[in-house]
């Protein structure tokens, strides 16, 4: 075949490939004389990039600044972004699978997929390795709809998980976080992004896009507030679970915040590139939230023109922008030579980082260890009653049992005749704005029934309208009143919120105090055995319920096995271990001011002087635990090294449970201004009724380390600490002194 031929050849034979690409929806194996260099697995990853890079055209890299991964003229798949914090979103409020228009109404396209509790409430389970299961069960169904020719929808790389701090319960969108503290969400946030991006040494299953870098928790003015602190902060706190998350869990995405930091909107903060690439690694995918180019000119007033604005976000290292309308921008940018085509290589260089860890530049494609998901392995996961199962436990390992006098819970379905459920969380399961369309759910009042069966009396009331709650509650053995926030509220606006408690993107609450507990009082009045299960996304100052009511339970939003989880603990098919992630304050007045980000001020428990309502760690069980003693590896240890807290923990109780060993830290001799306390370690284990475990934490000496503003280094000191273990961040039990040299 001479040269002319072979040239021809090749170029039919890519028509014949690309058609069969849009046909079955995945890249094909290209021939061995057509593949480019960048499909070539021998070459290192920067010889296939700067391949590729050479290869695209101005058009196709001014594209590739958006959410797309694919390159159709190279063969190259395309990929987008999907939300995931608690299951993959395609529909829910969000309308995340798609819109279109039926008789001049708006639908949203809805796929189901599962549902696990919010991230609030994944947090509470202080169980990274089933956060870890919950994001693989996530990235499977990722694959399956990206990759199924029925579907082809989604996109691989996951704005999850949430590694933002929760540091005042105020914050819209503390249904996204897993908490106030930073190590306990840097666990959390490790574990969720290894299950989305797998085991495969070389391969991802999905990528994982952490939000929001940096300090974004307040939502009220976001678009243009500065959230303002030191630096010693910024390395300790605000960026420690984004630092985990890249250096230790293996992201190489995330997504920069609306706001500034000390002033510099982080869309163009100098730390993207000097900070999270130099230091940190991130050699991936750094992205704008949605529209924060046009907020950087007309709210942050940072640049007169989107041109200027939308080369210095380039520029600073960002390679994907979020606005719908940013092309024109590029092209306006390149014409007054503000911008170069090289300025745009460099800054999407790590998308294509992205997309080689999810084999889209690979010539082969089915050989790729997650290719069969969806394609030959076409069993629909979100169906799979394992699944179904596995959502249930982990709900069920989320409930927090806050108060329990006098053994009030579990109850004894076999001495109830009748049992009123109650308020208007009960028969609802409410999917926030970044949730899926399960592909069922079930109700607390459902839940219950199921739990029941059919010789048990079920009342049921959503309110108090013509004292119905109350009357049924005088009828019945027991209420359980269902309380707490609406996660969407009742009206399409964005920003909206139904009542001063409510929260939610876009909308900061402006109360802590539950104003569905009059229907509580209420019913308690009628029924002194009166159980209230606080539904909710945050924490609430439930003060009359903790000094009035027998027993309290919190559960988060959105599960699809929302009522079977919680019945399964009320009537003790699943003894409680779930864990407070924040300080629950009695009062809002024992709250610094909410654009506060110094949290030396008294906010969270590492700085609190305020006595909580529940403190940070807290959480009851059915059974009893004592901690008997406490042994060290070494009590002198250099600081490089790793010591072993033991601690031998009995279940002194007659029922098998699970306790949350804590380890919390304070440092005396210390010469700069350190928590009063700080957790460093955990472990949430199952022992048996009567039987003793020795549990083993490790803590590395390193974690124990301060940043020093002056050598730009985390420096451990010399002298002592001590070693706190615990039930809670307020529960000390034993202590230990190490000192370090």
């Amino acid at each position: 075949m001479n040269l002319i031929n072979n040239i021809e050849f090749c170029k039919n034979m890519k028509k014949l490939i690309l058609t069969l690409i849009a046909f079955i929806g995945l890249c094909v194996p290209l021939s061995a004389q057509c593949t480019y260099p960048f499909q070539d697995i021998n070459l290192n990853d920067d010889e296939r990039i700067d391949n590729l890079l050479s290869l695209m055209t101005i058009d196709e890299k001014v594209n590739a600044l958006g959410t797309e991964l694919g390159v159709p003229r190279l063969g190259i798949m395309s990929t987008e972004h999907s939300e995931g914090l608690h299951g993959m979103a395609l529909g829910g409020p969000g309308g995340w699978g798609g819109k279109h228009i039926v008789d001049s109404r708006i639908v949203t396209v809805e796929y189901p997929t599962t549902i696990f509790p919010q991230a609030y409430g994944l947090g509470e389970t202080w169980d990274p390795e089933l956060i870890r299961k919950v994001a693989d069960i996530e990235a499977t169904e990722i694959r399956y709809y990206t990759q199924n020719r029925k579907y082809n929808k989604g996109g691989m790389v996951m704005r999850a998980p949430n590694a933002d701090l929760a540091r005042d319960p105020r914050w819209g969108r503390t249904e996204e976080s897993f908490g106030e503290d930073a190590f306990l969400t840097a666990r959390m946030a490790v574990a969720f992004v290894k299950g989305l991006q797998g085991d495969n040494e070389k391969y991802w299953k999905s990528a994982s896009l952490m939000k929001h870098f940096l300090a974004n928790s307040n939502e009220d003015g976001r678009s243009f507030t500065s959230s303002n602190f030191d630096e010693q902060l910024f390395r300790e706190y605000y960026s420690y679970p984004f630092w985990k998350g890249i250096t230790e869990g293996g992201s190489r995405a995330f997504m920069a915040a609306y706001n500034s930091w000390n002033g510099t909107p982080m869309a163009v903060h100098p730390i993207l590139t000097e900070v999270t690439r130099k230091e940190w690694g991130n050699n991936g995918i750094i992205c704008t939230d949605w529209g924060a180019l046009n907020l950087l000119v007309t709210a942050h007033k940072a640049f007169p023109t989107h041109a200027e604005g939308v080369a210095a976000v380039i520029k600073a290292g960002v390679g994907q922008i979020l606005d719908a309308t940013y092309k024109p921008y590029i092209y306006e940018a390149l014409e007054k030579k503000i911008l170069t085509e090289a300025d745009i290589d460099k800054a999407i260089r790590g998308n294509y980082y992205v997309a080689l860890r999810l084999g889209l530049l690979d010539a082969d494609q089915l050989r790729l260890p997650y290719s069969h998901i969806g394609v030959t392995d076409t069993i629909r996961p979100w169906m799979n009653k394992d699944i179904h199962n596995f959502v249930r436990l982990v709900t069920a390992k989320s409930v927090v049992l806050l108060k329990n006098d006098k053994k009030t819970l579990p109850l004894d379905k076999n001495k109830i005749k009748s049992i009123a459920v109650i308020g208007p969380r009960a028969n609802e399961v409410l999917l926030d704005w970044y949730s899926g369309t399960p592909p069922y759910d079930v109700t607390i009042l459902q839940g219950i029934k199921n739990a029941l069966g059919d010789d048990v009396e079920v009342l049921f009331e959503p309110s108090n309208e013509m004292d119905k709650a109350y009357v049924a509650a005088q009828k019945a053995d027991y209420a359980i009143v269902c309380v707490g926030n609406h996660v969407y509220g009742t009206d399409t606006k964005w920003k909206y919120s139904p009542v001063p408690s409510d929260g939610r993107e876009a909308v900061d609450r402006k109360a802590l105090s539950l104003e569905q507990e009059d229907l509580v009082k209420v019913v308690h009045k009628a029924n002194p055995n009166t159980i209230m299960v606080l539904v909710s996304s945050f924490p609430f100052a439930v003060n009359w319920a903790q000094e009035n009511l027998p027993a309290i339970v919190h559960i988060s939003n959105s599960s699809q096995e929302l009522g079977n989880g919680l019945a399964d603990v009320i009537f003790g098919k699943y003894n409680p271990a779930g864990r407070t992630t924040q300080t629950w304050v009695k009062s809002i007045e024992d709250l610094p001011p909410m654009m506060d980000y110094d949290i030396r001020n008294g906010r969270t428990y590492m700085y609190t002087t305020k006595k909580p309502l529940y403190p940070f760690g807290y959480g009851l069980s059915y059974t009893k635990f004592k901690y008997n003693k406490m042994t060290l590896s070494s009590d002198t240890p250099n600081k490089n090294d790793i010591i072993k807290v033991t601690v031998d923990v009995k279940n002194v109780g007659d029922m098998n449970g699970e306790e949350v060993i804590q380890l919390y830290v304070s440092y005396p001799d210390s010469k700069v201004k350190r928590p009063i306390k700080q957790l460093k370690g955990f472990k949430r284990q199952m022992i048996n009724a009567g039987q003793t475990v020795p549990i083993e934490i490790e803590l590395k000496i390193e974690d124990l380390a301060y940043w020093d503003i002056n050598q730009k280094k985390f420096v451990v000191e010399d002298g002592r600490i001590n070693l706190m273990v615990g039930s809670s961040s307020d529960n000390i039990l034993l202590t230990k002194q190490i000192r370090i040299k």
